[in-house]
Formats: C-alpha cells, sequence, structure tokens
C-alpha cells in the first residue's frame, strides 16, 4: 500500500475523514508532534496501529477529542480536579486520565479501567475529529522506541508506507514537545510523563492545594 500524502485543504481533510471511517489508520500533524490515528471504537484499526507502530499491546494509546461533548460516553465521570485542568490547559498539551466507559475497546486501553484523553491545540487536527465526529485513538507518528517526528520526511513515509493510508503534510509543528500525562489519585495528582507543561504549572492552576507528584 502506498500512502496518500495530502495537504491542508478542506478536500484532504474529508478524504482522511473518509479514510478513518472506513476502519483505516492515518498520520496527522498535532501541537506536539505528528500522530498517526484511527477510529478508536473500530478494534481492528486499532490493532493496525499497534502493528504499525510495532507497539506492545500492554501500553495503552490515549484518544484525541475536539470538545467537551465527545468525553461524555466515553468515561464514566469527571472530577472535580479534572475539570480544573480541562479548563486550564485544553486545547493543549496535557493528557489526562479517566475512569472509562464500557463504550471504550479494551485493546486500546490495554485491559486497564482507564483511558487518557487529550483536547489538541492544533487546528487542522481539531477540525479532522470534528469532521469525523468522534475521538481518534492516537499516538505519535513514529516506531516505538524512536523519536517522535516534528515533520514528514521520507524516514516517516518509508516507516509508515505499508500501514498509513494517508499522511496529512502540514509542514514543521514548532513545538515538538510530548504531552504531559497526569492522572488524578484519590488526593493527589500523579505525574506518568513528563512533558511541556511542568509540575509547577499544574500545582498552580490547582492553586497550591493539591499535592502534585
Amino acid at each position: 500500500m502506498q500512502s496518500i500524502i495530502l495537504d491542508n485543504s478542506d478536500e484532504s481533510i474529508q478524504y482522511a475523514v473518509n479514510c478513518l471511517k472506513n476502519g483505516n489508520i492515518g498520520i496527522f500533524p498535532t501541537d506536539t508532534v505528528y500522530g498517526i490515528g484511527c477510529d478508536s471504537l473500530n478494534i481492528n484499526a486499532i490493532s493496525s496501529l499497534y502493528i504499525a507502530k510495532k507497539r506492545n499491546l500492554s501500553n495503552p494509546i490515549n484518544i484525541l477529542v475536539s470538545n467537551l461533548k465527545m468525553i461524555e460516553n466515553f468515561v464514566i465521570s469527571i472530577n472535580e480536579i479534572q475539570k480544573i485542568l480541562i479548563n486550564k490547559f485544553w486545547p493543549g498539551p496535557l493528557s489526562i486520565i479517566f475512569k472509562k466507559s464500557e463504550l471504550v475497546p479494551d485493546i486500546l486501553t490495554a485491559n486497564l479501567k482507564t483511558v487518557g484523553i487529550r483536547m489538541p491545540n492544533n487546528k487542522l487536527c481539531l477540525n479532522l475529529i470534528n469532521k469525523f465526529g468522534f475521538p481518534i485513538a492516537t499516538s505519535s507518528a513514529n516506531i516505538s522506541g524512536k523519536q517522535p517526528y516534528i515533520m514528514i520526511n521520507k524516514d516517516l513515509i518509508d516507516d509508515f508506507k505499508n500501514h498509513a493510508n494517508f499522511i496529512i503534510d502540514d509542514g514543521k509543528i514548532e513545538f515538538g514537545i510530548p504531552s504531559t500525562i497526569v492522572s488524578i489519585e484519590e488526593n493527589y495528582v500523579k505525574i506518568l510523563r513528563n512533558g511541556s507543561i511542568s509540575k509547577e504549572d499544574i500545582s498552580k492552576a490547582l492553586g497550591g492545594k493539591v499535592d502534585v507528584r
């Protein structure tokens, strides 16, 4: 399979949406790095995503949303700390772990009872998710263990030419730092992955009233 290289036009976005609805996977820009994603409810597509990245099935994949309403059917509840972090940092490079609903496929979350969700601060990506109409399961567009890509180049194309149905080239992503991932424990915030949003940023957003570890 040869990946179709797309630009950032509306026609290209619609082509990508159709590919995702047909169970294919594709590569597109986010606000942090280029991502590779698929329909978050399509088990076969999620399996293909793991295969494309050579990612261990024990490593869960997060989902991207374009608005808060998309979260409703995917999580059991949103607590007060999560609401504060959403209001402060979304859209942006903060992934938050929620208790997932039964709708979320187990393969996506490595059989965990939780799911990571983020709203990216990238207009093209948000437009893609909006037009698709559902959260998109998304990981960084790189073979597991390799550095994420901040631009479309020959190496990225070669890595995924037999897997990605489409690649949207929107130029270089200036940010280039993966998102911070946090989970909310009983009485503190746990940083699972350090990223562009610091421990101090999170603590400040919570008014210093919640322990951040």
